[in-house]
């Protein structure tokens, strides 16, 4: 009964943090940063849905399983986001404050 509890927080708490990624795609201003939020969710849902799939198990082979995919989830997600922000810098893409510093610079010069 204790381990289903458990269990029930952490994939409550996983789907709760699932949904504010979710939202922090579509509220953020710029690209950088939604991606900073869906990076960051996504590693801690990961931890909190596959911890609460590991507690309703018999802790056997699913368990194995379910632990290899949470590794794996946590090393790809990271590298992938972090090269999606590093595709996307050197194809010239500014930040939020980089580009309000280069449209004030335009006016300036075209006044």
């Amino acid at each position: 009964m204790i381990l289903d509890t458990l269990s029930a927080i952490l994939l409550i708490c996983g789907a709760f943090f699932s949904v504010t990624g979710a939202v922090g795609l579509f509220k953020f201003p710029d690209f950088f940063t939604r991606v900073h939020a869906a990076s960051v969710t996504d590693s801690v849902v990961t931890l909190l849905i596959v911890a609460g799939l590991m507690l309703r198990t018999n802790f056997d082979l699913v368990t194995v399983k379910l632990f290899i995919m949470a590794v794996f989830l946590l090393l790809t997600g990271p590298t992938a986001s972090h090269a999606l922000a590093k595709s996307a810098r050197h194809g010239g893409l500014l930040t939020l404050p980089e580009s309000k510093a280069s449209d004030e610079q335009s006016k300036e010069r075209g006044s």
